[in-house]
Parts: C-alpha cells; sequence; structure tokens
C-alpha cells in the first residue's frame, strides 16, 4: 500500500522531464543551425571583401560600388534618351558642369588659378546652346566661354594686392582655355548628336560601345593583363586589356549597328574601332593630366569611379568621333 501510493505521485513527473529536454535540445539545435549559418555569412563576406580588395589594388576601384553607381547612371541616361530627349541634355549640362568644377578644382590645388564660377557657367551654357542653336550656337558659347574665364582671371589678377609672374598668369589663362576645350567643348558634342534627327539611338550607340569598350579593358586586363601599354601615364592599363577591349568594340560595333542605327555590318566594325582609339586615348589623356597635377581622381564625388571626369575621360572624345561618324555616315 505504501508503495503504491508512494509511485503515484511519480508518474507524471516522467513526461514533463521529457518534454523539457525535448525543448532544450530543440533550442540547443535552433542555436547550432543559427551558429552555422552565421558562419557561413561571415565567410562568404570575408571572402567577397578579401576577392574585392585584390580587384582595387589591381585596378584601384571599388568594384561594388563602382557597379552600383555605373547602373544607376547607366539606367538615367537611357531613361532621357528613349524618352525625353531634353532630359538628356540636362544630364549632360549636370556632368559637364561637375566635370568642369572637379578640373578647376585640381588646377588650383597645382596652384594654377582658374576661376571657379565663369568656368562652371561656361561649361554649363554650351550644353543648351549646342542643343537649340547647333554648331553656330556651340563656336559662340564656346569662344564666348573662353573669354569671359580670361577677363574674369585679369581682373582678379588685377585687383590682387600681390601680383603673380607674367608666366604663371598665361599658365592660369591656359588652364582656363584646357577646362572649356577638354570638358565643355567635348561634352557639346553629345548634344550636337543629340539634336539629330535619330540621333538619341547614335548617342545611346557609342555610350554603350564606350562601355562596351572599358568593360572589355577592364575585365581582359584583369585576367590576362601582364604587359603595360603606357607604364608612365597610366601604370594598369596593358596591351592584354587592350586587346579585349578591341574584340569586344568590334563585335559590340557591328551588333549597335545592325540593330540600334540601321548602319550595314562593316560600320560596326569601323564604329567599334574608333571608339576603341578615342576611349583610350581619352582614358590615357586624363592620366596623364592627373599625372601632370599629382593627382590619383579628380574628386571622391562617386565612391568607386572617382569624379565625374574620371568617368567621362574616355566618352567626351568619343562624343566629338560619333558626332563625325554620323556626319560622314548617317
Amino acid at each position: 500500500m505504501t508503495n503504491g501510493s508512494s509511485g503515484d505521485p511519480g508518474t507524471p513527473a516522467q513526461p514533463k522531464r521529457g518534454r523539457a529536454a525535448s525543448k532544450a535540445e530543440f533550442r540547443a539545435q535552433v542555436q547550432a543551425t543559427r551558429a552555422d549559418l552565421e558562419r557561413q555569412v561571415q565567410a562568404r563576406k570575408a571572402q567577397l571583401d578579401a576577392t574585392n580588395e585584390r580587384i582595387e589594388a589591381r585596378t584601384g576601384r571599388n568594384l561594388i560600388l563602382a557597379i552600383l553607381i555605373g547602373l544607376g547612371f547607366g539606367l538615367l541616361m537611357l531613361f532621357s534618351l528613349i524618352f525625353v530627349k531634353e532630359l538628356f541634355m540636362v544630364v549632360v549640362v549636370a556632368a559637364a558642369g561637375f566635370a568642369a568644377l572637379e578640373l578647376t578644382q585640381a588646377f588650383r590645388g597645382a596652384g594654377r588659378l582658374v576661376p571657379r564660377v565663369p568656368t562652371v557657367v561656361a561649361a554649363v551654357v554650351i550644353v543648351p546652346a549646342s542643343y537649340y542653336l547647333h554648331s553656330g550656337g556651340q563656336l559662340v558659347a564656346l569662344s564666348g566661354g573662353i573669354l569671359l574665364v580670361w577677363v574674369w582671371r585679369l581682373i582678379e589678377e588685377a585687383a590682387r594686392p600681390q601680383k603673380v609672374g607674367g608666366a604663371q598668369l598665361l599658365r592660369d589663362l591656359g588652364s582656363g582655355a584646357l577646362v572649356q576645350l577638354y570638358v565643355a567643348l567635348l561634352a557639346s558634342f553629345a548634344v550636337l548628336l543629340l539634336a539629330e534627327d535619330g540621333g538619341e539611338w547614335w548617342v545611346l550607340a557609342f555610350i554603350v560601345l564606350v562601355v562596351a569598350v572599358d568593360t572589355g579593358a577592364y575585365v581582359s586586363g584583369l585576367s590576362f593583363g601582364k604587359h603595360p601599354m603606357a607604364p608612365t601615364i597610366s601604370p594598369k592599363k596593358t596591351w592584354e586589356g587592350f586587346a579585349g577591349a578591341a574584340l569586344v568594340a568590334m563585335v559590340a560595333g557591328v551588333l549597335l549597328a545592325i540593330f540600334m542605327i540601321g548602319e550595314d555590318w562593316w560600320f560596326g566594325i569601323v564604329f567599334g574601332l574608333v571608339v576603341l582609339l578615342t576611349a583610350t586615348v581619352g582614358d590615357l589623356a586624363e592620366s596623364l593630366i592627373k599625372r601632370d597635377l599629382g593627382i590619383k581622381d579628380m574628386s571622391s564625388w562617386l565612391p568607386g569611379h572617382g569624379g565625374f571626369l574620371d568617368r567621362l575621360d574616355s566618352i567626351l572624345p568619343s562624343a566629338a568621333a560619333a558626332y563625325a561618324l554620323f556626319l560622314i555616315f548617317g
């Protein structure tokens, strides 16, 4: 009787302890799974960071940020070109203004006193003048812009208590003219082309071709690059990268010629090779300017890219080349 009464209270305790053990085991499994997932995420992040660091050390830019910013600008330009041509003109105005300001700041950092306000104003005005008044408006705006920058600088010099030497003043005036010729004039060719009938497709085609050339050179140089192309100007640019860019340029040129601008396949090869040369020369020219000024990037406004001019260096001369090809073949 005693044994029976003492065993009755113990019978429901066994299932309770079993359920508690099951819950504890389940929580332990969940925690172990969570810890394993966190370790995997950290490992993947570490691998991605290491890969990005190697690419950045090789190419000098943050690949992920560069891709994201590039996609954003690409979508903006695509929308503006396809739907509202005037909106693309606004994009060019902004790009030219920021690029002109960057180059002006770089010159001033090197001791060349290029005035900021008239330089940016002149670079902005030439864009709508070229779009609405065509080549005549482009020439007038360019001449007036250079004159405005020069007069502004001479007035500044006259008001300075301590004058600079004649050689320094000539360098300042020459640098001010260079900003207008290099940034404003070349950018205005894009809107000259845009203003033509069907010109938006030519603009889109040459921009896509420049991106294809840049991507081909980037991937090919990163994978196979061993022989520097211009080590004193741009050490990261290689002949292997140039060869890869040439192949991509011809293929992309043919496809764009046939399917976007309605030209023959052979024109696509000409188109691709011309843009390959102008994009490469533009890249090297900007690298030469930066090396002369002792800077790595024109600015840090575009993470992963540097500055606006660092992204426009290949596009600017290619815009002039595309406009010339349009006048000849289009």
